[in-house]
């Protein structure tokens, strides 16, 4: 197929490496151009503006945050003025439920079809083609994606005709796992006072009770203190909780939990933590009991 893909970062650049291997013709454009040359030295073509990725059968957004999705779907040269009617947009990006509904009824008045398709994984899963996709939208939309799909991730699981679902997926699933980073980090302040071996305390776990990826990745990266670089930069899941509470206020379902991450992360970011990862979080519970962790937070 001739896809597009605009948005190069940590997981963009691996998913549209991924798409060349499979032999589709791909045209990637990013804001930082060197990334993109990357790409080209791979066999992509390189766009100079977003349009000039909208000019195959597909085009796929990876891109960071709501802000930074509409100004390329509805900005200048954008998204939606530029891909051909019948042509489908794939948005892989973390967004909020409500930029989802307004892209796809923008995408349907212009004769052009809209699918999103978040996925769960870090850039590793991504460089590997192991990432786990969760798409909604028309059926033979989808049935068009699905090579694309299946080139960037190891298993695609449909959620139905609506795209803004597969968004609500997406971010519940990644309030679940801030919830093991809290539960982890908890836990392991715990032990860690002690004076047990949290790297013990997270073989025991993983390979009895809790033998799931999720424990596994976050439970090392949290035992070894290993917060740079970051795969998934402690913003980026601020956002997603703060899209997640907004969900769960619009359609009336109390969060407790994820309130109380909430202000791990406002307080993490308070003392600098923006280059961490986002399990640094977990950190904060070890500071609660006395532990110092993190660093100082730096003066302006």
């Amino acid at each position: 197929m001739k896809v597009g893909f605009i948005g190069l970062g940590n997981m963009g650049s691996g998913m549209a490496v991924n798409l060349l291997k499979a032999g589709h013709e791909v045209t990637v454009y990013n804001r930082t151009r060197s990334k993109a040359e990357k790409l080209v030295e791979q066999g992509a073509h390189f766009a100079s503006q977003v349009a000039d990725a909208c000019r195959g059968d597909a085009v796929i957004t990876m891109l960071a945050d709501d802000n930074a999705v509409e100004g390329v779907v509805f900005g200048d040269g954008n998204v939606i003025g530029s891909l051909r009617p019948g042509g489908v947009h794939i948005s892989s990006s973390t967004i909020s439920v409500a930029l989802s509904e307004k892209m796809a009824a923008a995408h349907a008045a212009s004769g052009q079809r809209f699918v999103s398709a978040p996925v769960f994984g870090r850039p590793e899963a991504a460089a590997a083609a192991k990432l786990f996709v969760a798409v909604a939208g028309a059926p033979a939309a989808v049935d068009a994606c699905t090579p694309l799909l299946d080139a960037m991730g190891q298993k695609t699981f449909r959620f139905g005709e609506n795209p803004p679902d597969a968004n609500l997926i997406k971010l519940s699933g990644n309030f679940l796992i801030s919830a093991v980073i809290e539960a982890l980090g908890e836990a392991m302040a715990l032990v860690g006072k002690a004076g047990l071996d949290q790297h013990q305390y997270v073989d025991f776990l993983t390979s009895t009770l809790f033998n799931a990826p999720v424990y596994k990745t976050y439970g090392g990266l949290i035992a070894d203190k290993k917060f740079e670089p970051a795969g998934f930069a402690a913003p980026l899941g601020f956002k997603d909780n703060r899209l997640v509470l907004a969900a769960a206020e619009t359609l009336r379902v109390p969060l407790p939990l994820a309130s109380l991450i909430y202000n791990r992360f406002l307080t993490l970011l308070a003392r600098g933590g923006e280059s961490l990862d986002w399990s640094a979080f977990s950190q904060l519970a070890a500071e609660d009991a006395g532990q110092t962790v993190l660093p100082a937070r730096k003066a302006d």
